[in-house]
């Protein structure tokens, strides 16, 4: 059975002039969904583009929300809460505390309050190095994880909370994105995709988009990919492994929960198979028609201690609840992500 939120009726997005949120208000808009609200601090110039093209109902400041939500509640079918800050290498956990954990809980709050089902995004840095495994089954899991950034304990904080609640949105689903890529990163400068840093590195960064939106703040055009070198010895330079996925992939799946009943709880958000760097790299110069030419480089260390060097999601919870469409294959998301977007300067 499903449960289709109409068309007409409003659909929050917080985070909808960032990557991921501005990704998702395109699959609604393709899916005739026009009544959206958009959240977001919309004072950073270079994310305009990703909402310049979108057809919603209105934009409002991340701080106004809740004043907002409290005077149209009656009138929203469903929130995406996908507005976070998402810098692994910020080291300051009052940043997160506000942005991340507090102010999550006040979206949650306001959901259970106005009983408005609620989509909200998690992280794969949750799982820190990997010891405990990959698998969203065990919700008790989340209590003895170990994250290795402040970015991944603001996230498993909220996590638990949530779990521990017991006055509840009438669905909720937390979602551990795990690697993910594709248009509208293109505003995140350190923290784009390896596979957006890899196309500049080749064939980018010479005055198009990324130079536009980011002050030219991106890597310059080399001819070679650099990917980090291994510090382990048991992975080759260019072997570690992360489960990669397209942003297409991402929010056919928040879609699929918005319109479909399955059960509450946090879920991974992955392809279910880790790929190497090289993979990557590798995908990127056969995108270009090009041959690979790879150089490696030291991690910087300030990350080092705190770099993952295998992710891969379990899905087997993601798929009993009833999502059975394939994943972009690596080397198909890279072609269409290469191809159709960063060559052409476009968004999604």
């Amino acid at each position: 059975m499903s449960i289709f939120v109409e068309n007409n009726h409003m659909i929050v997005v917080t985070g909808a002039a960032g990557f991921i949120g501005s990704c998702m208000v395109g699959k609604l808009n393709n899916k005739g969904f026009k009544d959206i609200i958009l959240v977001d601090d919309f004072s950073r110039a270079e994310k305009q583009p990703n909402i310049a093209r979108k057809i919603f109902l209105d934009k409002i400041d991340r701080r106004d929300f809740f004043l907002w939500l409290d005077a149209h509640a009656g009138e929203v079918d469903f929130v995406f809460h996908i507005g976070a800050r998402t810098d692994t290498t910020e080291f300051d956990m009052a940043v997160f505390d506000a942005l991340n954990l507090n102010y999550s809980k006040k979206v949650w709050h306001a959901c259970t309050t106005h009983q408005i089902p609620l989509i909200f995004a998690s992280s794969a840095a949750t799982y820190g190095d990997g010891s405990l495994g990959y698998s969203d089954m065990d919700d008790s899991l989340s209590n003895k994880l170990q994250p290795l950034n402040p970015y991944g304990i603001s996230k498993n904080e909220f996590d638990k909370w949530v779990l521990q609640q017991t006055v509840v949105p009438p669905r909720w689903y937390g979602m551990k994105f795990f690697n993910v890529f594709g248009p509208n990163e293109y505003h995140k400068g350190r923290m784009a995709s390896v596979v957006f840093h890899a196309f500049n590195q080749v064939d980018g960064g010479t005055g198009g988009l990324a130079d536009r939106w980011t002050g030219g703040q991106v890597d310059g055009r080399t001819g070679v990919v650099k990917l980090f070198r291994s510090h382990r010895d048991d992975y080759e330079d260019g072997g570690q492994l992360r489960d990669f996925i397209y942003v297409k992939d991402v929010i056919d799946v928040l879609f699929f929960l918005m319109q479909n009943p399955a059960e509450s709880g946090i879920y991974n958000l992955g392809t279910g198979k880790a790929r190497t760097f090289l993979d990557l790299a590798n995908a990127v110069f056969a995108a270009l028609n090009l041959p690979p030419s790879i150089e490696f480089i030291d991690t910087p260390v300030d990350i080092r201690d705190k770099y993952q060097y295998f992710t891969e999601a379990g899905m087997e919870k993601l798929r009993k609840a009833g999502y059975n469409k394939p994943f972009y294959t690596l080397e198909s998301a890279i072609a269409e992500y290469v191809q159709g977007y960063l060559a052409e300067h476009v968004c999604f």
